[in-house]
């Protein structure tokens, strides 16, 4: 079986700008730039993919999503770097952390990697469309993300792999632990809500009363908002968490249309993009032109051959 790494780029790179200390030779932050290059090198030694997608945010965000409820993903805290040492002003941080993204976007132009992004699209829907486009069928996918977003995209050729916290998880692992399957983990979620995305749930009930609850939604089969309503509705039980689901069914309605990525939210053109850069995207590999770019960005000293042999690798 081949096998295909999707990697959901901004939850990479921020996690290395926001804990990886280094700085160029001149002294400038590039925690995140070199931080995201080691990261790939790693998950390339550890997953020996086929083929890497890189799948990166569009400008505005989702604007599907955003236009159903305009408060989604407001008031999210600016990124803190986790560390004492400050040699730029605030404005000079955003300004750095711009660079070093469309540094990045650079570095991968270089290298037999599939980058894709689309205006007005969220990465979630174009890792969603990726590891359920028939181009990949027969590959095993491995998702690498810490958003529990992706829980739900998990099934017999698609694995979750989460660095932060260091686990990988399939459907049967995801059952197991939180008594939901996948195929079900949306319909969840939508009812215990998303405070990382400003979507507020039905109050005391968490995914473990849901789990516990509804234990239906543990089975292998993909059930609708309209079963759980009827089911509230029916069960012979005086527990509160039922009538606060039903009295808040509207908002788990709003909260399942934002939250549920089997059908990724992107536009028909947007669909015909994706494919058409899938599928004719010729691996090439210019391994001089990055390291005058690690030269030019003062990278220093660093060991990259295993990347540069897994880039090697895809052009054989």
């Amino acid at each position: 079986m081949q096998r295909l790494l999707v990697i959901d780029a901004l939850n990479l790179l921020f996690r290395n700008y926001i804990v990886n200390p280094s700085l160029s030779t001149n002294g400038q932050p590039i925690g995140g730039l070199k931080g995201f290059l080691q990261s790939l090198q790693k998950l390339c030694r550890e997953t020996k993919p086929d083929q890497v997608v890189i799948c990166w945010d569009g400008a505005g965000g989702s604007k599907r999503r955003k236009s159903v409820v305009k408060s989604y993903k407001a008031g999210r805290k600016p990124l803190r770097l986790n560390r004492d040492i400050r040699n730029l002003s605030e404005a000079e941080e955003v300004e750095n952390k711009i660079w070093q993204q469309q540094r990045i976007i650079e570095y991968l132009n270089e290298m037999p990697i599939i980058q894709l992004m689309l205006d007005g699209v969220e990465a979630d829907d174009i890792i969603s469309f990726i590891v359920q486009a028939p181009h990949y069928s027969g590959w095993q996918k491995v998702i690498v993300s810490s958003d529990k977003d992706f829980f739900q995209l998990c099934d017999d050729e698609t694995v979750l792999y989460r660095p932060i916290q260091k686990e990988i998880l399939n459907k049967k692992t995801i059952t197991e632990r939180d008594g939901i399957h996948p195929v079900n983990y949306a319909l969840a979620r939508a009812i215990a809500g998303d405070k990382s995305d400003n979507l507020p749930g039905v109050g005391r009930v968490g995914l473990k009363t849901v789990a516990n609850r509804l234990p239906f939604l543990s089975e292998e089969k993909s059930y609708t908002l309209d079963y759980v309503q009827e089911y509230c509705e029916n069960v012979e039980s005086s527990v509160a968490a039922y009538t606060n689901i039903l009295e808040n069914f509207e908002l788990v309605k709003l909260n399942y249309k934002i939250m549920q990525l089997y059908s990724p939210s992107i536009p028909a053109q947007g669909k015909r993009k994706i494919n058409t850069a899938v599928n004719n995207f010729e691996n090439e590999f210019n391994k001089t032109e990055i390291r005058k770019m690690m030269i030019t960005d003062g990278f220093g000293h660093g060991n990259w051959d295993e990347l540069f042999q897994t880039m090697q690798r895809f052009c054989a």
